[in-house]
């Protein structure tokens, strides 16, 4: 769970976290962040925000791209379902069948 401190005027800092990376991982970030001029806790925050902007972008357009198939769907159902049945004319035509 986050912690949450407050600073020395009384009002409550960002809520802190701690991240354990594979030495790989921080070496990436670590080299981010010196061409970025930033500390590793920004880019850290920097490359986080974009990460949840971009899986929140997605499940928006996902959930309305299902919500839009749904209506297609209940639209095409309505249609059908208002459609008067016609009485056929004449003896149903008869299929013949080649054998190959």
């Amino acid at each position: 769970m986050a912690t949450r401190q407050n600073s020395s005027s009384g009002k409550p800092k960002s809520p802190r976290i701690q991240v354990v990376l594979p030495e790989d991982l921080w070496r990436e970030l670590n080299l981010l962040a010196s061409e970025d001029s930033r500390t590793i806790s920004n880019m850290a925050k920097v490359l986080i925000q974009e990460g949840v902007h971009k899986r929140l972008t997605s499940k928006q357009k996902s959930d309305c791209l299902q919500e839009h198939q749904l209506s297609n769907t209940e639209q095409i159902l309505s249609s059908l379902e208002n459609q008067q049945t016609r009485r056929l004319r004449g003896l149903p035509r008869k299929f013949k069948l080649h054998k190959p």
